[in-house]
């Protein structure tokens, strides 16, 4: 399959309404839960969720998704098990538009968040956590190069 081609934008206020939208969508409620809760993030994104680095994700200048990494030290979660976390950080990723959907766009945004990843200077690895019935997802993060840490339940790669 080629490669899709994707551009990763920072998000804007003016995308807020696009992402909620999304996040309400059947086939992203089922895994992204608590839609205020990503919301709230995203509307504190240049103050207590600075840390967070948030994209729109566009195919030929069209909106189609939304994602994020982050430092995962600096997100306050504890789902790393006993993987040390120093150089770690996360990613986060959907496809909203019901058009763009299994057609490998998913697969593209988590290598052009990989390769934004790698650009920081610390980091030494990413970790995700989907659900593990989130099939999609979990073949596109092998299909990336992730391997599934069993004893911890997530995914994980070096870089």
């Amino acid at each position: 399959m080629q490669m899709k081609e994707i551009t990763l934008r920072p998000l804007t206020d003016a995308d807020v309404s696009t992402v909620k939208t999304w996040l309400y969508l059947p086939h992203v409620a089922a895994w992204y839960h608590d839609p205020e809760d990503w919301l709230q993030e995203i509307e504190s994104r240049n103050g207590a969720y600075s840390f967070l680095r948030h994209f729109i994700v566009e195919a030929a200048g069209k909106p189609i998704g939304f994602c994020q990494y982050y430092d995962y030290r600096l997100g306050g979660e504890d789902w790393h098990g006993d993987t040390d976390i120093d150089g770690a950080y996360s990613i986060d990723y959907l496809i909203g538009d019901t058009a763009y959907l299994k057609k490998g766009y998913g697969k593209a945004v988590v290598q052009a968040l990989i390769t934004k990843v790698r650009a920081c200077e610390d980091a030494k690895r990413i970790i995700v956590q989907p659900e593990l019935q989130n099939d999609a997802s979990c073949r596109t993060l092998l299909s990336c190069g992730f391997a599934l840490d069993e004893a911890n339940g997530f995914f994980t790669m070096r870089l």
